[in-house]
Formats: C-alpha cells, structure tokens, sequence
C-alpha cells in the first residue's frame, strides 16, 4: 500500500510538471501580450500601396512584440503591401466557394485539428497560405480559438486571428 502512494504521487507530480511545462508556450515574453479578445473589425485596405512590395523582413515592430503578423491595438501589423502582394495571388479566387460561418469578434471558434494545410472547425476547412505556414509556429489545432476576417486586399484568402497568440495568418476556404 505504501509503495503504491508513493508512485501515485510520483505519477501526480510528474503530471502536474508536465502540464505546467507545456503551458509555458502560452508565456509572452518582452512586454508583448496578445489581445485579451479578438479585434472588433479586420484591417482596413491598403491604399497606394507599391506595385511590386517586398515581404516584410519581420513583424517585431516594438521590443519583445512577434515576429508574425499580429494587432497591435487596432493597427494590424504586417498587412500594409496592398493588394499587389504576388504572395497572396491566386489564378481561380473563391474556387472552393465563400465561408458561410460568420465573420468578425462576435463569432469565436474553436480549431477542431488538422495543420497549415488542411485545418477545421465546425464542419469547415481552410488552409494557412504557403507564405504564412512558418507564421502559424505554435498554433494549437485542435483547441486554439480564433476569429476569421474579410481580406480586404486579397482576393480569395480570409485572416485567420489565433486568440491566445494575438497573431494572424492568410487562410483560403476550402469548403464544408
């Protein structure tokens, strides 16, 4: 009897360490903390944006910000090269149809799994543009909350905002 409370509490605290160690993904460091909800709108289009614009050699415009698109207050960091950005081009926009599900902060969902290239919640599935996948480091697939956004610069892609992470990502519907 002893013994077996004895590995019980082993098996307790190394549970409890490993849980604990596993959150620590959710610590920002640097003075950087993510949104406590969503933004109320998605960015606004970019206006005189250059013809051929550079992707942006990183994100971290502030001391300890990511080095990802992310909000920052209500400016949205990293969506600036307009509409002319060949990253996000597309040959057949919309090819799989419209997302159906609502847009914008009042409607939160959760991830329900899958990855960059094929993810789902609530019966829908979208994948994380090529250009994003390396942004999307550290996302939760099977429980992150996040909100999808109208791209006002991209046809064909929606933003993808990840909750807990305050970051966003290019997605395209790829239907139910």
């Amino acid at each position: 009897m002893k013994n077996t409370l004895s590995l019980l509490a082993i098996v307790t605290m190394a549970t409890c360490t490993l849980g604990f160690a596993q959150r620590g993904g959710d610590q920002h460091k640097g003075g950087y903390t993510p949104p406590a909800h969503a933004p109320s709108k998605g960015p606004a289009a970019v206006h005189n944006a250059p013809a051929n614009p550079a992707p942006p050699a990183h994100y971290d415009t502030k001391p300890g910000h990511p080095n990802a698109p992310h909000v920052d207050g209500s400016k949205w960091v990293g969506h600036d090269t307009g509409p002319n950005d060949a990253r996000y081009h597309l040959d057949h926009p919309w090819e799989h149809g419209h997302f159906g599900g609502g847009i914008g902060a009042k409607h939160v969902y959760v991830l329900a799994g899958g990855g960059p290239s094929r993810f789902w919640f609530g019966g829908f599935y979208f994948s994380v543009a090529a250009a994003d996948i390396a942004l999307c480091d550290g996302w939760r697939w099977g429980s992150d909350q996040i909100v999808i956004y109208d791209d006002p610069d991209h046809v064909g892609w929606y933003l993808c905002y990840n909750v807990r992470l305050g970051v966003y990502v290019h997605v395209m519907y790829l239907g139910t």
